[in-house]
C-alpha cells in the first residue's frame, strides 16, 4: 500500500517540470516518508558529536523511542497524501473522512486498555498528559484538595509538575521505593490525608523497567475515594492493561513508545465516577475542551494502528523479548563479574535491562560502545552527568549508579544484535577494568571501602 501511494505521488509530481534541486528534494522527502534509510557506504565514516562512526549502530534504546512499525506507516500515508482534511471541518468529505479516521483510532487506543472511546483524549504525548493530570486535577479541586502523593522515581515531567504545585502552595509527598524499585503499599496508605487530591504512580518505570503493583494501589485509592493517575507510556502494548482492574482515573499514553509516531499521545479520563480537570491550554475547544488544537489525523491514525497491532502481538512480543533479555543477561554474566541488575528481576518488563558494571565509569563505557545505541537512563535527563535519581532512590551507591547502562530490547531486535551487543559490552568493560587500579585491588581481596584515603 505504501509503495503504491508513493509511486502515485511521484508520478503526479513528475508530470510538472521542476528545477533539478526541487525534484531531488522530493525524492529525498518521499524516501524518508517510506522509511527507506540510505545505505551507509562512507568508508571514512562520519563524525557526530565528536565521535567517529563507521556505520549505523545497533539500536538498543527502545525506552527512549521505538522505530515506527512499517504497518503503521502504511496506515498513516493516505492521510498525508490524499485524505488530508481537517477532522474538525464539518462541511465536506475531506473533513468527514478525517474525523472518521480519528474516531476509529480513538476506539483502537481505548480497546488496548479496556476503556470506552469516549474516555480517550488525544494530546501531543505523555508529558502533556501528565501535566494535564497532575496540575489539571489539583487546580480543578483546589478549594478542597491540597495534597498530592507520588513516588521519588517518577518521570521528570510528573516530578516537575508536582514541584510547580508546591510553588503554588500545595503539599506533595514523594514516597520512597524499596531496593527493588517497588513502593511500600503500607507507606502509601499512611501518607493519605483527608485533603489528598491525587495519587500518581508510574506503571512501568522508564529507567529500570519495574512494574508497580497497580491493582493494589488502585484498591487503596478506591477505598479512600482518591483519584489515581498513572503514567503508562512504558506499559502500553507491553503488559496487559485494564483500567477497571487497575481502578485508574487518569492514564497517560504515548505513541512513539509503542512503535507509533512521535508527537501524539492520549489521556484516558474515567467517566464513571467522573474525573474533572482544568484544561492547560485554551483554544477552539477540541477534544471536549480538555485539549484544544487541531487533532493531527495522520499521527492519531498511526497511534491507533500501533495500538491495534500491539494488542494482537503483545503475547508473542513479550515472549520473544524475554528470550532476548535472558540471552543478553546470560551472555554478559558468563564473561563478567560484578554485574548488577537494577530493580526487581521478577516484577519488571523484560525489554528494559538496566545493568551496573562494578569499577567501570558509565560515561566511558557509553563512549566506548559506539556501535551500540544505548543510554545511561532517561532520554529526558541523559544530558546530565549526575547519577540517575531513580537509581539513587533505590539506594544504589553513587559509584554503581554512575556505571549503569540501560539496554532496551524491542519487537525488531534480533538475536544477532544481542550477541554483538554482548560481545562489544564485554570487550569494553574488560578494557576499562584493565585501566582501573581499584578493580585490581578488589580482585586481590582488598576492601576498598575500608581504605582511609588521604586528602591533598
Amino acid at each position: 500500500m505504501a509503495a503504491k501511494l508513493l509511486a502515485s505521488a511521484l508520478r503526479r509530481q513528475t508530470l510538472t517540470p521542476k528545477p533539478a534541486s526541487a525534484a531531488s528534494h522530493l525524492v529525498r522527502t518521499v524516501s524518508t516518508a517510506a522509511a527507506m534509510a540510505e545505505p551507509f557506504d562512507d568508508a571514512d565514516g562520519v563524525s557526530m558529536k565528536g565521535v567517529k562512526i563507521y556505520g549505523r549502530p545497533l539500536y538498543l534504546d527502545m525506552q527512549a523511542t521505538s522505530p515506527v512499525d512499517p504497518r503503521v506507516v502504511d496506515a498513516m500515508l493516505p492521510y498525508y497524501l490524499s485524505r488530508y482534511g481537517n477532522p474538525h471541518s464539518r462541511t465536506h468529505m475531506y473533513g468527514w473522512e478525517s474525523d472518521s479516521a480519528v474516531e476509529t483510532a480513538r476506539a483502537q487506543v481505548a480497546d488496548l486498555i479496556g476503556a470506552s472511546p469516549k474516555e480517550i483524549v488525544f494530546t501531543s504525548g505523555a508529558t502533556e498528559c501528565n501535566n494535564i493530570s497532575v496540575k489539571g486535577v489539583m487546580h480543578f479541586y483546589k478549594d478542597k484538595k491540597r495534597h498530592v502523593i507520588t513516588t521519588q522515581t517518577e518521570h521528570k515531567c510528573v516530578l516537575d509538575s508536582c514541584r510547580h504545585l508546591q510553588q503554588e502552595g500545595y503539599d506533595v509527598t514523594y514516597l520512597p521505593v524499596k531496593s527493588d524499585g517497588l513502593i511500600d503499599l503500607d507507606g502509601l496508605r499512611a501518607a493519605i490525608r483527608p485533603d489528598t487530591g491525587l495519587v500518581s504512580v508510574m506503571a512501568v518505570n522508564n529507567e529500570i523497567g519495574v512494574i508497580q503493583p497497580m491493582e493494589e494501589i488502585g484498591e487503596i485509592c478506591k477505598e479512600f475515594k482518591i483519584p489515581f493517575h498513572t503514567d503508562a507510556a512504558q506499559a502500553l502494548g507491553k503488559i496487559p492493561i485494564d483500567v477497571d482492574k487497575w481502578n485508574v482515573s487518569l492514564m497517560s499514553l504515548s505513541g512513539h513508545k509503542v512503535y507509533g509516531p512521535k508527537g501524539v499521545g492520549a489521556l484516558y479520563m474515567r467517566r464513571r465516577p467522573r474525573i474533572r480537570v482544568e484544561p492547560q491550554m485554551n483554544g477552539g475547544g477540541q477534544e471536549r475542551g480538555i485539549r484544544s488544537g487541531t487533532v493531527p489525523t495522520p499521527l492519531v491514525v498511526g497511534f491507533g494502528a500501533a495500538c491495534e497491532i500491539a494488542k494482537k502481538e503483545m503475547e508473542y512480543d513479550e515472549k520473544r523479548v524475554r528470550e532476548l533479555q535472558d540471552r543478553m543477561l546470560k551472555g554478559i554474566r558468563e564473561k563478567l563479574d560484578m554485574v548488577v541488575v537494577n530493580g526487581s528481576e521478577e516484577k519488571r518488563y523484560p525489554g528494559n535491562l538496566n545493568l551496573s558494571f562494578g569499577y567501570v565509569e558509565g560515561e566511558s563505557l557509553l563512549m566506548g560502545l559506539k556501535e551500540v545505541a544505548v543510554s545511561s537512563g532517561s532520554a529526558c535527563t541523559s544530558a546530565s552527568l549526575e547519577p540517575s535519581y531513580v537509581l539513587r532512590a533505590l539506594g544504589v551507591d553513587e559509584d554503581m549508579a554512575h556505571t549503569s547502562i540501560r539496554f532496551g530490547i524491542g519487537r525488531f531486535t534480533t538475536e544477532e544484535e544481542i550477541d554483538r551487543a554482548v560481545q562489544l559490552t564485554v570487550q569494553q568493560v574488560k578494557k576499562l577494568r584493565e585501566l582501573s587500579p581499584l578493580y585490581e585491588m578488589v580482585k586481590e581481596g582488598i576492601d576498598i571501602k575500608s581504605i582511609q584515603w588521604s586528602q591533598h
